[in-house]
């Protein structure tokens, strides 16, 4: 006996929906705290230290990059907020890119959206100190320690 297709298609939906749950896992987000020194005249390079809180444990980070365009000065920036998309806590580590401009002479907002190789996305806000004029690329690599 054949099964009409509407009944066929009403079957099939009804085993998608009741294995849905099973094959659709959520990736997780934590929280970061990034401190970055960055000096340069037209290439400059930047370095810190953070924290990831991700599922109740704190993981040490370090960041490093380069910029190259228009940069001149010193600065000190303290950001914070979340990253989402991730899995595990290595998932954060990575290279960011970005293109950006600001200018900071004493202390300055700052806001960035950054994502990585791995999917995972920063959305991170702070403030910036020193005195800093950038128009630029720059990639950002963070590492767990």
């Amino acid at each position: 006996m054949k099964m009409p297709s509407v009944l066929r298609a009403a079957l099939a939906a009804l085993v998608l929906f009741a294995l849905a749950p099973l094959s659709s896992a959520r990736a997780d987000e934590g929280f970061v705290t990034l401190t970055i020194y960055k000096a340069g005249w037209i290439i400059g390079g930047s370095g810190g230290s953070g924290v990831l809180r991700f599922r109740g444990r704190t993981y040490p980070l370090s960041t490093g990059g380069l910029d190259y365009g228009l940069v001149f000065g010193g600065s000190k920036t303290v950001l914070r907020g979340r990253v989402s998309n991730i899995w595990r806590a290595s998932d954060v580590a990575g290279v960011y890119g970005a293109a950006g401009a600001g200018l900071a002479i004493g202390r300055g907002a700052r806001a960035i959206v950054l994502t990585n190789q791995k999917g995972a996305v920063l959305e991170l806000t702070g403030h910036q100190v020193g005195l800093m004029a950038n128009a630029d690329l720059s990639g950002l690599a963070i590492t767990m320690r």
